[in-house]
């Protein structure tokens, strides 16, 4: 054997040593907590990134990539297996480092489908933040365990884009994010375009486009089907056409009409229905419109009145109930809708935290709220939520924040997405 092949064996057995240790201090997935986690500095690189990027063992550059005869050795491979399944999510991409086998195993959807059968994946917050000065865009992934940031592979974008007119939804559990249509912000041209992210792979695809080109449109995902509404055409004109895209089939389908022409200011999935609302600013110069559509019945109606006028912020639905975060005041405020008085009423408890100022996203995960704001910090918010029965019913919100890097200053949130992995 060459002798610069049995140093690259060497090395890679050292490696193996070395994350086998890592994985011997780990005794559950379920009782993660952040001394548990192993050392990994990932706040300027990738937890998916490239393997020259995320070392965080230095040795020989010839030890990437080898081959070697087993995953851990002294092991058999089925239980080796069974001990990379624990490899923290953070920690997988010095894993992918080791060697061949090890790079195949933990990219692998094999992998993913049995981390996810045992319980053992984790829940991270995707966030598409873009720079105020450049526009540059990037996916930046929050892992709260810890907490830290991640930069995934970038989105393969042509041109300049604005990335408030994309309509993004995932299936969480599968760990696939889509982003589509949007707007040529160089062009103020609208797209056809979807792009896929896996993250198991961590890598973007391009699936089937869209039959019409649309930006600021309304998106969601119902029972695993992607659905998109409205928004703005190619000449400027609002669109009353609606279409839904079944990944299985990795194909769109037109659906019926909204029989208005309208591009969203906000859109939630809520009590298995995609809500759909224009509101923009107080005081209205009209009655916003509101539509609601029904996939079972593949019909639209009209949004309840005050449904509709009281929809002044992005939502976000929670056990079952549906929130804005309503920055109409000086103070922003949390609301909840209350379908008995067709009304908004202000969630208790303090105000949103001081240093979370607009723009805003927000989604839900391990069942709080997360909103982030510009410069990316997030406010972790716990409800508070008295049975129905109760006399006097009151919902409460408590905050928690989790400051970003200094390095994030210049960014702001367009969207964000849950995936699991």
């Amino acid at each position: 054997m060459p002798h610069m092949n049995c140093l690259s064996i060497h090395a890679s057995d050292q490696r193996k040593d070395l994350c086998f240790q890592k994985l011997s201090s780990i005794s559950s997935p379920k009782s993660y907590t952040s001394s548990s986690f192993p050392t990994l500095h990932a706040s300027s690189s990738s937890a998916f990134s490239s393997i020259a990027d995320c070392e965080s063992e230095q040795l020989p550059l010839s030890a990437q990539f080898v081959s070697c005869e087993s995953l851990i050795p002294g092991l058999p491979d089925d239980l080796a297996f069974f001990c990379l399944l624990r490899l923290p999510l953070a920690s997988q991409a010095v894993g992918r480092a080791v060697c061949k086998a090890w790079h195949t195993v933990l990219s692998s959807w094999d992998f993913y489908q049995a981390r996810r059968g045992l319980g053992f994946t984790e829940q991270w917050l995707f966030v598409l933040a873009f720079h105020k000065s450049t526009g540059k865009i990037q996916w930046q992934a929050l892992d709260p365990a810890i907490p830290s940031w991640h930069v995934i592979s970038p989105m393969p974008c042509t041109g300049r884009v604005c990335p408030p007119g994309f309509g993004c939804a995932a299936i969480a559990d599968e760990g696939a994010l889509f982003v589509c249509g949007g707007m040529r912000s160089d062009m103020d041209c609208p797209m056809d375009s979807v792009l896929k992210y896996e993250m198991y792979r961590n890598k973007w695809t391009v699936v089937e486009s869209m039959s019409t080109p649309r930006s600021f449109f309304a998106s969601g995902m119902i029972d695993g089907r992607i659905y998109a509404a409205g928004g703005n055409s190619n000449e400027s004109f609002e669109l009353s056409s609606a279409e839904v895209y079944d990944p299985t089939e990795d194909h769109w389908y037109a659906i019926a009409n909204m029989g208005t022409k309208m591009a969203r200011y906000d859109a939630a999935v809520f009590d298995g229905k995609l809500y759909v609302t224009e509101g923009w600013s107080w005081p209205f110069l009209y009655s916003p419109r509101g539509q609601i559509y029904d996939p079972k019945v593949d019909r639209w109606e009209d949004m309840t009145v005050g449904m509709r006028e009281g929809w002044t912020g992005l939502s976000v639905v929670l056990d079952g109930l549906l929130f804005i975060i309503s920055d109409l005041e000086d103070n922003v405020k949390l609301k909840v809708y209350e379908a008995d008085s067709d009304s908004w009423k202000s969630v208790a408890g303090a105000p949103m935290p001081a240093q979370m100022s607009r723009p805003f996203s927000v989604n839900t995960m391990h069942g709080k709220l997360f909103v982030v704001a510009r410069s990316l910090h997030v406010a972790m918010g716990t409800i508070s939520n008295p049975s129905p029965e109760q006399r006097e019913r009151i919902i409460s919100v408590d905050w928690q924040v989790i400051n970003a890097p200094e390095r994030f200053s210049d960014f702001a949130p367009s969207n964000s997405q849950v995936l699991h992995a």
